[in-house]
């Protein structure tokens, strides 16, 4: 299995990027397809997934609203739709790919994702806003 991420870059505070996530080797319209990140000196956080079936599950608070995930199986890729980013948003973004995987658990203070969900992950792309 290869995934290979790419559409990052920098940009400015307020603006949109769009990554990419071109899978090989999987039967990709099986896959639940994930987007996570890790900025800098932070743990690696799920920020939302697509199952095969089209669903799309929001782990992070910080995804809703402004980010959105789709998928063209076609094509073998996912696309992570990132607007009005932020400073914060600053991370590596990393693509993961498994059956059965998009899943959101709830500790009762926040929802989150486990890494150990997915097997397959791309290599990262870097994104960086600026203020």
């Amino acid at each position: 299995v290869q995934l290979q991420a790419s559409g990052g870059g920098l940009v400015q505070a307020g603006g949109s990027l769009r990554l990419s996530c071109a899978a090989s080797g999987v039967v990709f319209k099986l896959d639940d397809m994930g987007w996570y990140r890790q900025g800098p000196g932070k743990e690696r956080e799920g920020l939302l997934c697509s199952s095969d079936r089209w669903t799309t599950e929001y782990i992070s608070k910080s995804a809703q609203g402004r980010f959105t995930i789709s998928r063209d199986n076609a094509k073998n890729t996912v696309y992570l739709q990132m607007n009005s980013l932020k400073p914060e948003d600053t991370a590596v973004y990393y693509c993961a790919a498994d059956r059965r995987s998009c899943r959101v658990y709830y500790n009762g203070t926040h929802s989150y994702a486990k890494i150990t969900d997915f097997n397959s992950w791309g290599q990262g792309t870097q994104v960086t806003v600026s203020s």
